[in-house]
């Protein structure tokens, strides 16, 4: 059951991703929506439409047709030398070529392209490449398109000035139940991941199975109530899972060596977290730490440090501000915390070796009621996606002393929004509940996150990224709907 596609049919206009998995074998991989368009050209980035339009060489009106087949279109003996009158491709209105167009001409001397609206996107790189192979003469037309392009005459175009490559997130599995959180780890060489689900009160432990190519249950911790967080972590050689609970205490469970199933080690911080939102875990000076951040009106985001047997009270962080987020990074090779809150900015908390405690350094100025903090580094640079509900997320980057403004992406209801490296690519992906999710793509040319691909995600709570033996996937968790894994793919626009 856990590569079922879900039930219902979308509504009309509405851009899903066909499924193709299957319980009795690996799920096969559906070809993405992209957006806006395929790339063209490399030139400034912006692509730009065109029909798919071909002249057919056997209609003597010179017809055009928007199929592109790979069966050879000008059939004629192999010592064929030039093209007759009745097949030239001259001032035919073709805006492209087929890519097996001159496939078993192998003795064509001349080629005749002049006169045709060409558009030189990525489905006539082919030629560009057969014209610098062959050893036929041509005369060749110019480019009507892309913009960037017009005027350029087809002789003009190298391999390099093409940029055919793209990537995709393509639906791979659906997992029949709603998540808020999905945490990746890696314990004995294998990596799996930890999945929060609040309807049915427990944390679920996922492994990839290798004989059905799909991810599939390892076991689960129980728990008691409305679970809304676990973090997974090895201490010492031994997996624990943190489970925060909205009702019925928050606890630390360990597994058993010997059965592999949980058992509960400790209740964490009973006096002091009333209502858990969210849980980090990192190392400092070679201790494990713990921060819960609470966001109930009478509660006190906690730090909690690993004492041998179990996570004590460290330090209470920021009382009565009803914090919905906790996110650890480094700033300038220095342990900081930014806590996010619902009642005030950003505030950002730095080590202090001397006093083995974090101290508040500074805050996030213009970004009220922001959710949640997440933080990625690109070149050197820290920067942070802050999520805004309704309004405008944001991208910022430190700048030595504070967070300076980026980028601003539009917010639709939005609770994550989730900055991922996968390879050499960088993403951030914003959740929407009144939208569809928005997967922005870094173009290191503008400095910028441009708009790349749409997802159709119900109410989703957390995205993450899981690498297993060469392949990359996105997990997508739901509170409403399935959660859904998303398989990143290559993709040759010239193919």
């Amino acid at each position: 059951a856990w590569c079922d596609p879900p039930h219902g049919t979308p509504p009309p206009d509405t851009p899903v991703t066909p499924k193709m998995s299957s319980p009795m074998g690996p799920p096969r991989e559906p070809i993405p929506t992209l957006l806006p368009h395929p790339p063209t050209a490399r030139t400034n980035g912006t692509p730009t439409p065109s029909p798919h339009t071909h002249w057919d060489p056997s209609d003597p009106h010179g017809t055009l047709l928007p199929a592109l087949g790979k069966a050879p279109l000008l059939e004629g003996p192999p010592h064929l030398r030039h093209l007759p009158p009745s097949r030239s491709l001259a001032h035919n209105q073709l805006e492209t070529l087929p890519r097996h167009l001159f496939r078993g001409l192998d003795a064509l001397t001349h080629v005749d392209l002049r006169g045709n609206p060409f558009h030189c996107d990525c489905r006539i790189k082919w030629l560009v490449e057969w014209l610098s192979s062959t050893n036929a003469s041509a005369e060749l037309g110019e480019c009507w398109g892309p913009a960037e392009l017009n005027g350029t005459r087809l002789s003009q175009l190298q391999l390099q000035d093409f940029d055919c490559i793209t990537t995709a997130l393509a639906l791979f599995q659906s997992l029949p139940f709603q998540a808020l959180s999905v945490e990746p780890f890696w314990y004995r060489g294998e990596q799996h991941v930890a999945i929060t689900q609040p309807f049915a009160g427990r944390c679920s432990l996922l492994e990839w199975d290798h004989l059905d190519g799909a991810f599939r249950p390892l076991t689960h911790v129980p728990t008691g109530s409305s679970p809304v967080a676990c973090k997974p972590l090895v201490v010492e050689g031994r997996l624990l899972v943190v489970l925060a609970q909205l009702a019925g205490g928050s606890h630390v469970w360990r597994q058993e060596e010997a059965s592999g199933r949980f058992v509960r080690l400790q209740e964490l911080g009973p006096q002091r977290i009333r209502k858990p939102n969210a849980l980090a875990s990192f190392r400092v000076d070679g201790d494990w730490f713990l921060a819960v951040a609470d966001s109930s009106k009478a509660g006190a985001t906690t730090l909690f440090r690993w004492g041998g047997r179990g996570f004590y009270a460290h330090q209470a962080l920021h009382a009565w501000h009803r914090d919905t987020h906790v996110e650890f990074l480094e700033l300038a090779g220095r342990p900081s915390l930014i806590l996010a809150s619902s009642s005030q900015r950003p505030v950002v908390y730095q080590w202090s070796r001397p006093g083995r405690a974090f101290l508040r350094h500074t805050d996030i100025p213009d970004m009220d009621d922001v959710y949640a903090v997440k933080h990625f580094r690109l070149r050197g640079d820290v920067y942070v996606c802050l999520t805004r509900f309704i309004g405008d997320s944001k991208v910022m980057r430190w700048e030595g002393s504070m967070f300076r403004d980026v980028q601003h992406m539009p917010s639709r209801g939005s609770m994550v929004f989730q900055p991922l490296g996968i390879g050499s690519h960088r993403y951030a992906v914003l959740g929407n509940d009144y939208s569809f999710s928005q997967v922005y793509r870094y173009d290191a040319r503008s400095g910028l996150f441009v708009r790349f691909q749409e997802l159709n995600t119900q109410a989703p709570r957390s995205f993450a990224h899981l690498a297993v033996h060469q392949r990359d996937f996105v997990f997508a968790a739901s509170f409403k709907g399935d959660t859904q894994i998303y398989r990143h793919i290559t993709i040759d626009l010239s193919a």
